[in-house]
């Protein structure tokens, strides 16, 4: 899938106003395609928030259909990697806020012994 196609995954995925199987389908999409994608995003977003779960995956059709391979595969990490970059995000945002916070206190306490030394 071209770069483009990528973004236009992740813009369909952040939108959420009508489902992306349906916009698939619209777009012109096989139907087994957007099966797979649908199917494979959800298991991606499970993997990555390692969730306990089931995937989603209908094994005969993965190994029988091509587009409905194709599918789950670029759902699965498409899927996967926005859940671990909306993790990582969060993780970074609460590091930083504590190390501002951290540097904050440091900053006021130097302040107040040099106010207290004058």
């Amino acid at each position: 899938m071209s770069r483009f196609g990528v973004t236009l995954w992740i813009t369909l995925l952040l939108v959420g106003c009508q489902s992306t199987h349906e916009q698939m389908l619209r777009e012109g999409y096989p139907p087994p395609y957007a099966d797979g994608f649908q199917d494979g995003c959800s298991s991606g977003r499970q993997a990555a928030a390692l969730l306990a779960g089931s995937f989603r995956k209908n094994v005969p059709r993965y190994l029988h259909e091509r587009a409905y391979e194709n599918g789950w595969d670029d759902g699965f990490r498409q899927c996967q990697a926005i859940q671990d970059n909306a993790d990582q995000r969060q993780y970074r945002e609460r590091f930083w806020d504590e190390r501002d916070r951290d540097w904050q206190q440091e900053k006021d306490r130097g302040a107040a012994r040099a106010y207290r030394h004058d």
